[in-house]
């Protein structure tokens, strides 16, 4: 779960899209495929070098997934 970024007060939030693709038994090109957005940009998402995500990739990512978004993104503060 690698952090998208930080905060003035050191908090993150995580991403934990390959814990929800592992239980799907899923590839990040699969869901590249079924959400409609590049590999490339999955691959950011993932790593958690996003600074940020737009609702309606959320709601895509979390529909392919079905899971809800505070199973895909968590809060950890520092």
């Amino acid at each position: 779960m690698p952090p998208i970024n930080d905060d003035l007060d050191g908090a993150r939030i995580m991403v934990k899209l390959d814990d929800l693709l592992y239980a799907r038994r899923m590839t990040l090109t699969e869901l590249a495929e079924r959400v409609d957005l590049t590999l490339a940009n999955l691959s950011i998402l993932k790593t958690g070098k996003a600074k940020a995500i737009r609702f309606s990739t959320l709601a895509a990512i979390c529909r392919e997934l079905d899971c809800q978004p505070g199973e895909l993104l968590g809060y950890k503060a520092d």
